[in-house]
């Protein structure tokens, strides 16, 4: 699913965005269950464009939230939602932070 194209400290934000969204955001309470541990891979790609196109979490926090709202029909936790994007965005920053200095 990671494209090997990307840098490895893409590949590794690309890789914690995944733990992040199922051990943290988990809107449906899967990840303390058997429920298969790909649930949340098709918001991965464009969360990680997101991600790495902004600094600011309320851009991530509004594609979470409609994540939530349209495909999952619950109704959103905004406040989840944002603190989950910030964290985002602090895994970010420690993720590339070795290629931001090499340049």
């Amino acid at each position: 699913m990671i494209n090997r194209r990307l840098s490895l400290e893409k590949r590794e934000l690309f890789t914690r965005i995944d733990e992040i969204l199922f051990y943290k955001w988990d809107p449906i309470g899967i990840s303390a269950t058997d429920w298969a541990r790909d649930e949340y891979h098709p918001y991965i790609p464009k969360l990680f464009k997101l991600t790495l196109a902004n600094d600011q979490a309320a851009p991530l926090a509004a594609y979470l939230s409609a994540i939530v709202e349209g495909r999952l029909d619950l109704k959103p936790n905004r406040a989840h939602d944002l603190a989950i994007a910030a964290l985002i965005l602090a895994v970010k920053e420690r993720c590339l932070l070795p290629e931001i200095s090499h340049h």
